[in-house]
């Protein structure tokens, strides 16, 4: 089957857990979380939960794993903590929480990054997805010049194929 196919059989609308990862933001200075959930809705897509969380593995964890377990959602946005500063922590509860990775965004996201907006500082993000627990997972810079490329070049055109493809099977 072409990815054509494939795309075609995908879901025309998906639901989403949004987290933003952050010690200072509030609903009402995230504008990435905020554009996140405006981008998902004005592609059709729904939005089942929304939680700004600070930057502890546990906090992150525990807030990825109950998205998991609605079984309304189908795709985690998660977004800020990928630096490298010693309070980044977002890659490393995503990366131990994978049952599988998709190495394919972390490197396209960089390539883009560098080639569309920020040159060699390019370098720096650690963007990662995967699947955990049959959820899609994507975890990208919180910036929202970085939300806006991944969710636009990225996450939006493959969002109901790469569900597709985790829930086939199920």
């Amino acid at each position: 089957m072409s990815v054509e196919e494939h795309k075609r059989q995908a879901p025309d609308h998906v639901s989403a857990m949004v987290i933003t990862v952050s010690d200072t933001r509030t609903e009402q200075t995230d504008k990435s979380g905020g554009w996140i959930i405006e981008k998902l809705q004005s592609a059709g897509h729904f939005t089942v939960d929304y939680e700004i969380v600070q930057d502890e593995a546990m906090l992150i964890s525990e807030t990825i794993r109950k998205g998991a377990a609605d079984r309304r959602v189908d795709v985690i946005l998660v977004n800020g903590g990928t630096g490298i500063s010693r309070r980044d922590v977002t890659v490393e509860v995503v990366t131990e929480l994978l049952d599988k990775e998709i190495p394919g965004f972390g490197e396209l996201f960089r390539m883009l990054s560098y080639t569309e907006d920020i040159g060699s500082a390019a370098i720096l993000s650690r963007a990662i997805a995967g699947v955990y627990d049959n959820t899609a997972v994507f975890a990208m810079p919180g910036s929202t010049g970085a939300v806006k490329l991944a969710m636009n070049k990225l996450i939006l055109p493959e969002i109901g194929h790469v569900v597709r493809e985790i829930r086939k099977d199920l």
